[in-house]
């Protein structure tokens, strides 16, 4: 006869023993399909059971559940009223799903998935069934959208286009706890990329097509890749907008001046000669010129001298009585002379003033300044008098 083992004999024999918990991952065997339940036999531990909404996944159904397949569920309660162990395979096929996108975020696996729907933010997509996110900054570049004046229904609208397309992707964030699923697009590209970039270096030229303008500044594709013109780049003069310059389809010749993480800044300016450099050789500090107001500003007017070089003549400086709107002085389009009385090529800085032109006129304030000043003389020497009395008449005789 066997020797019957007790819980001691066990704990001292080194046997190691497995207690479940809710939550847990186990397998089994399949014993039985009913109407509405699974039994499962789970070695080691007892029989299982799955029952009503617990028993379905995104994959596993009654119909393909047969007694002797090996199934994965997550435990319920240890021992329900039966003394069964109640499982789930709802639950075990959730994390299921998010292992197998977590292993696909390890691994960088690329997707091909469709656009579900667009919002002023991104794209909506499913993998594995589980809903996702693509970030409208991780757009691949040839679907960025590039809108004028950033408006998010103008993006919205391109975004719309997308829906029912087909994208490659890579899982960036799977967090199964928040249910947080984000995917990117220009992920999948980002070592071709790297790659091209690097055979880049600053001080390059290249040519490109024009693929698209904002508000600040204007995207050039040359090759494979794709770089911004930022609206201080494009010309050494000043611009309101980057489309009175260049328009999309235009060839244009860029310097490249900055490589930072994937993004390429490329310059228009810095391939033509600053006319500022000659400024100095052509205006002076009292030199008086005629210059056409291209802009009125509250802090005061934007002056063009020729066709690169602008000046400011500030609010202080349209008038010598006080000036609070320059437009009271100036407008869009006027002709007028100023003098210069200030010169910063290094900034791109020229300063200018009409009321240097004139002499400041006799104002009340100073004449009632030079009276006040008069009266105080006046009683000093008053003052001083009434004291050498005082002195004259405390000597003693």
């Amino acid at each position: 006869m066997a020797d019957i083992q007790t819980m001691n004999d066990l704990l001292q024999s080194g046997v190691e023993i497995k207690v479940l918990k809710p939550g847990d991952m186990i397998a089994g065997k399949i014993l039985t399909v009913g109407k509405n339940e699974v039994y499962v036999d789970i070695e080691g531990y007892g029989i299982g059971v799955v029952r009503g909404r617990e028993l379905y996944d995104d994959e596993a159904t009654l119909s393909n559940l047969k007694a002797g397949a090996e199934v994965y569920a997550s435990v319920v309660e240890t021992e329900n009223k039966d003394g069964n162990i109640e499982l789930s395979f709802r639950q075990a096929g959730q994390e299921r799903v998010w292992t197998t996108l977590q292993d696909k975020l390890t691994t960088k696996e690329v997707i091909r998935t469709k656009i579900l729907e667009a919002n002023k933010g991104g794209l909506m997509v499913e993998i594995n069934n589980v809903v996702g996110f693509l970030p409208v900054s991780q757009l691949a570049t040839e679907h960025y959208p590039r809108v004028e004046d950033g408006d998010k229904n103008k993006i919205l609208s391109v975004l719309n286009s997308y829906v029912g397309t087909m994208f490659d992707v890579q899982i960036i964030t799977a967090d199964q706890q928040e249910e947080k699923l984000i995917v990117s697009e220009k992920a999948v590209f980002e070592k071709e990329l790297q790659d091209r970039i690097s055979k880049l270096k600053i001080g390059d030229t290249v040519t490109g097509t024009v693929s698209g303008i904002v508000d600040f500044g204007v995207f050039v594709k040359f090759g494979e890749l794709e770089g911004l013109v930022h609206i201080s780049e494009l010309a050494w003069q000043r611009i309101e907008h980057p489309k009175d310059i260049v328009k999309v389809g235009q060839e244009v010749k860029c310097i490249v001046i900055g490589l930072d993480k994937g993004r390429i800044s490329l310059s228009m300016k810095q391939l033509e000669k600053d006319p500022w450099q000659d400024s100095v050789k052509k205006y002076q500090i009292g030199q008086v010129v005629k210059g056409k107001v291209s802009k009125v500003m509250p802090f005061g007017v934007f002056v063009e001298l020729d066709d690169q070089i602008q000046g400011l003549a500030h609010l202080m400086e349209l008038s010598h009585d006080e000036v609070k709107n320059p437009e009271d002085i100036l407008k869009v389009g006027d002709k007028k002379e100023f003098k210069i009385i200030s010169i910063e090529p290094q900034e791109h800085r020229l300063g200018l003033s009409i009321k240097a032109l004139h002499e400041k006129p006799a104002a009340k304030e100073d004449k009632a300044a030079d009276k006040d000043a008069e009266v105080k003389e006046e009683m000093k020497e008053e003052q001083a008098e009434v004291e050498e009395e005082k002195m004259e008449e405390s000597k003693p005789e």
